[in-house]
């Protein structure tokens, strides 16, 4: 049974977040809101806590948390909203967290995001992040970790390094993912009734938005249709009360169907990207997100141990 805290964020949810996503003028006056407020800086909670620089590519920052006990390991984040809304509080102390309790180094890129920019922009960006990562860091010991929005790009990105021919990351981990968006499955709108914070209608604009006029079923805006036996390792949380959470299903099954090793997490109850806050059900997810990268981290240094 959902928590009596989850209970009250969902209720919130719906009268207050669900209003951005119930029409495209609904969508557009959230964004322009947002705007007069967004601050992509990390909050002092995190940057008195560790060591946080800061560069640019690409003319956008791009935040560094250096990692503990000379690890080796660092994560790509990929922050969500809807390709539209600036990395928030919510997102930064779930970066916090797991560069506390894994010890990995963080990289999260402040990457353009539309109606400004578009899908060439963004990508363009976080492309560039990526291969300067590779410049001093092993794919095989490179995360991408993504919720939303951050979730699809962090697919869509493996796909598109795959393509060029350049290493691909060691491990993914997608919390609440958007990866079809072309309302193929008729299943996500009997989930949208049970969704306290997506809608349909102002989901789609956003897609519109920063899709640069490519189709929703092209595999670089909807990765569930790009070649899914390029993925690394994937860990994926999703919950049943998230109008995605139907094609998240879909993808977890053709996934492991092309030969990838998917760990699927489906919270009965809960509702979009429910790891970023703080109640019990989070708690419980974030263990999850450690364990699994956890246990990556001791298989890919097995080889190593037994030399």
């Amino acid at each position: 049974m959902a928590s009596i805290r989850s209970q009250l964020v969902s209720f919130v949810l719906k009268h207050t977040r669900k209003k951005a996503f119930s029409s495209p003028e609904n969508m557009h006056r959230w964004i322009q809101h947002a705007r007069k407020k967004q601050c992509h800086q990390p909050p002092p909670v995190v940057t008195q806590r560790f060591d946080v620089t800061t560069r640019s590519v690409a003319g956008f920052p791009v935040y560094d948390i250096a990692p503990k006990n000379g690890s080796s390991r660092r994560i790509l984040y990929l922050h969500g909203g809807a390709y539209v809304f600036e990395i928030t509080t919510y997102h930064w102390a779930l970066v916090a967290e797991m560069a506390e309790r894994l010890g990995f180094g963080m990289t999260v890129p402040i990457y353009p995001i539309a109606p400004e920019h578009d899908f060439h922009d963004m990508f363009g960006m976080v492309g560039s992040v990526y291969r300067e990562m590779l410049e001093e860091t092993a794919a095989e010991d490179i995360i991408f970790m993504g919720d939303s929005a951050g979730g699809n790009m962090a697919v869509v990105l493996t796909m598109m390094m795959a393509e060029e021919g350049l290493p691909t990351p060691g491990s993914h981990v997608l919390i609440s993912p958007g990866l079809d968006m072309s309302l193929a499955n008729p299943a996500v709108f009997e989930a949208e009734q049970r969704d306290p914070w997506l809608g349909i209608p102002g989901g789609l604009e956003a897609v519109r938005l920063y899709g640069a006029g490519m189709e929703r079923n092209d595999w670089h805006i909807s990765p569930l249709y790009g070649d899914l036996t390029v993925l690394p390792p994937t860990l994926l949380l999703t919950g049943s009360h998230d109008l995605l959470t139907p094609d998240n299903l879909i993808f977890a099954e053709k996934a492991r169907a092309a030969g990838v090793e998917v760990e699927l997490v489906h919270e009965d109850g809960m509702f979009h990207v429910w790891p970023l806050i703080n109640m019990p059900e989070a708690r419980r997810a974030r263990d999850r997100i450690v364990a699994f990268l956890s246990s990556q981290e001791r298989r890919t240094r097995m080889p190593l141990a037994a030399e």
